[in-house]
């Protein structure tokens, strides 16, 4: 986003309050924010280590090699 202006209002106290976002940056924010949803709601669910996960999609992807 080099080169975008940002703009600002500043407020009673000579603070200045970002108010426009540019409309990609918007979005990326609503899909970071959909994605932090995401892990909330799945913090309670049992993980895996990735090598037990791994063999488990490798023996799937082999027993449909053999169909």
């Amino acid at each position: 986003m080099a080169g975008e202006r940002k703009k600002y209002l500043v407020n009673e106290d000579g603070k200045k309050e970002p108010i426009l976002l540019p409309l990609k940056e918007y979005q990326e924010l609503m899909d970071d924010l959909a994605d932090l949803v995401k892990i909330a709601e799945r913090k309670e669910e049992p993980s895996a280590n990735l090598d037990c996960v791994k063999k488990r999609l490798e023996g799937k992807w082999q027993s449909t090699e053999s169909k």
